[in-house]
């Protein structure tokens, strides 16, 4: 083995212990564990959306926090595909449960818990991470100290639970230790060519800060078919004939 070789080989294997101490740890080598997110989770290490891990949404409308919830519901439909129910905290309720059906998620599925403080939220949340028998907890919150974030992903990284918060107050942005954060905002619905009405729901989706990956921007849109997104440009309204669909089999 020449030394260029053995030169990559050690860079190689740094990498892979350097995204294991961050929490990018594969269930099982030689394993697929994409969810089927196409060339979003191609941003990510590996080539595989972080799973037991904390993701950090910001949400500074209305507009914007009910784009990310309907955006989430897609991500929380295929992680629950292991039939683990999942918890959602928040101080008014945001979503409506039937529609959760839209995304593959039976609403019975999900756990709504109210309360009305963030240090409560904060609290439930820590608390439903350390239950390895969830999929995701999901927590809406106006603000969320860089220590804060650190207990929720020792949480995660120790029940492999993924946990996503939805921040309001994004006048007050700081680090955090979550793995990602991103920014998904309210497009034009995707319309059928021919065909009236209200049409499926369109995103644009900002990943703004990634750890060891590409941050990047997409426009994407949910179908009965799945995730479409369009290739030649990533933000902006797309025509139905030129999509390219992405089957996540839920």
């Amino acid at each position: 083995m020449c030394v260029r070789e053995k030169q990559k080989k050690i860079i190689s294997q740094l990498r892979r212990d350097i995204f294991h101490l961050e929490g990018f740890r594969p269930e099982s080598e030689g394993k697929s564990l994409r969810l089927g997110l196409g060339v979003l989770e191609d941003a990510f290490p590996y080539g595989v959306f972080p799973t037991a891990a904390l993701h950090e949404f910001l949400c500074e409308q209305d507009e914007d926090a009910a784009a990310c919830s309907g955006f989430l519901s897609i991500l929380l439909g295929l992680l629950m595909q292991n039939q683990k129910p999942c918890i959602w905290i928040s101080s008014f309720p945001m979503v409506f449960p039937p529609a959760l059906k839209i995304f593959g998620i039976r609403p019975d599925r999900i756990i709504f818990v109210r309360l009305h403080r963030d240090r409560d939220i904060l609290w439930a949340m820590e608390e439903a991470l350390k239950c390895n028998g969830l999929a995701a907890v999901v927590a809406e919150l106006r603000e969320l100290s860089f220590s804060q974030s650190r207990r929720l992903q020792l949480a995660v990284e120790h029940s492999r639970v993924t946990g996503f918060v939805l921040r309001r107050d994004v006048k007050k942005i700081n680090t955090t230790a979550c793995v990602a954060r991103w920014r998904i905002s309210p497009q034009p619905s995707l319309l059928e060519d021919g065909l009236p009405g209200v049409g499926f729901p369109q995103w644009q989706v900002d990943l703004l800060k990634v750890k060891n990956g590409q941050p990047d921007s997409w426009n994407m849109a949910w179908t009965p078919e799945g995730f479409v997104f369009d290739r030649q440009k990533k933000t902006g309204e797309f025509p139905w004939k030129n999509r390219e669909s992405i089957q996540t089999g839920s």
